[in-house]
């Protein structure tokens, strides 16, 4: 079957709304921190292992998309994160509430079965623009979702939120039931042959290689601001509460709705273009967050820069790699993402590190050494084969 305009949109929906799983804790940090009576980088540890267990969902969940019907594998693993984002509103300790993040990450890859279905079923003239619709979904998904849960949090307590969660995911597990389609696996081999084949991409794949480890540094300095930014925003001279600190996913939206833009600049012309745009963005916008970081203003266009620039890189990149072999764009996607999504964890980790130790300061200075690094592969990879 083709994608229509309604498939595409209940798809984006349904990647934003299981995406956003995993961003809910963010700004309710320091409202667990006072709950359970730890420090506020202790309690920063459940999005580290929410994010943890994201990446290790991708590495040995999302290759099975080219195995088993695909359908039928969303279904399952959104119903298992329904039942841990219950769970995780009755936790009784940060413990519980550490291993339950680690519980929802892994089981909300459904974003990541999505678009490659979605990849798969759209027009190649048209992939690019379909990709970065339904990505479109999942970032102001991850955006929103900081929103929506800073002012609940704020209002009602962080564990309504997950409540909340879990009864929108059970809604999205109904509605996918009924619209989504139905595929045929590609992959016959067992799974132990399926996940060695996903070393062999690695090997044989020079552009899938380079795509992903420039999407970790970018996923890294967004894992990194996110993390920290709400300790920023806690403190003097802005004391914000966890309501207004969740507003600051509406600026980053913004950036987010660049993606439709991006997916068709990806179509019709060489997509590193995007990439080094993407790029550029990113630093600029770490730039602004060292200047302005007393300036709410000055950290609202950072942000809508980082997100703009986080979607070239994505974006691009993703398209990219979709186009290298069809038949295996689960696994491609496995490589790609779990690479992302441990820049993701290794971006929120330093940045608790570098938060006790230099505070906003180090911050900037470790988002502009890890994107320093993505500017140094592209630049080698771009002499290489400009492609």
């Amino acid at each position: 079957m083709s994608l229509s305009k309604l498939n595409i949109a209940v798809m984006a929906l349904c990647t934003g709304l299981i995406v956003a799983n995993i961003y809910y804790a963010q700004p309710l940090l320091v409202l667990i921190s006072d709950e359970f009576s730890v420090s506020e980088s202790n309690a920063g540890q459940v999005t580290f292992f929410t994010q943890i267990g994201y990446a290790l969902g991708l590495l040995f969940c999302v290759p099975l998309g080219d195995k088993l019907e695909r359908k039928k594998q969303i279904m399952t693993m959104t119903a298992l994160a329904v039942a841990a984002l219950f769970a995780t509103a009755l936790s009784v300790n940060i413990t519980m509430l550490k291993i339950m993040g680690f519980v929802i990450g892994f089981t909300s890859i459904v974003p990541q079965l999505i678009l490659p279905m979605a990849a798969s079923l759209a027009e190649p003239q048209q992939r690019g623009k379909v990709i970065g619709v339904v990505m479109s979904g999942l970032l102001i998904g991850i955006l929103l979702s900081r929103t929506i849960s800073g002012v609940i949090g704020e209002h009602m307590g962080w564990r309504a939120m997950f409540w909340i969660a879990g009864g929108m995911s059970l809604v999205m597990l109904i509605v996918m039931a009924a619209s989504f389609p139905s595929s045929k696996p590609s992959f016959t081999g067992s799974y132990g042959a399926l996940m060695r084949s996903v070393l062999v991409l690695v090997k044989e794949q020079p552009l899938l290689r380079e795509a992903s480890f420039i999407n970790a540094c970018a996923f890294g300095v967004f894992g990194l601001f996110w993390t920290t930014s709400v300790f920023l925003l806690s403190n003097a001279p802005f004391n914000y509460g966890s309501d207004v600190i969740g507003l600051l996913g509406l600026a980053a939206a913004t950036g987010a709705l660049g993606a439709p833009l991006i997916g068709k600049i990806a179509d019709r012309k060489n997509p590193r273009i995007a990439i080094g745009y993407g790029i550029a963005c990113v630093i600029a916008g770490y730039v602004i967050f060292w200047f302005f970081r007393t300036s709410i203003i000055g950290i609202v266009i950072g942000i809508i820069l980082l997100d703009l620039g986080l979607q070239g890189v994505h974006v691009s990149n993703q398209t990219r790699i979709y186009a290298l072999l069809p038949e295996a764009r689960n696994r491609m996607n496995t490589v790609f993402m779990t690479v992302s999504f441990i820049g993701t964890s290794l971006g929120s980790g330093i940045g608790l590190l570098v938060w006790d130790i230099g505070k906003w300061g180090g911050v900037c200075l470790a988002g502009l050494g890890i994107m320093l690094v993505a500017v140094i592969i592209y630049s080698v990879t771009y002499k290489k084969d400009g492609q």
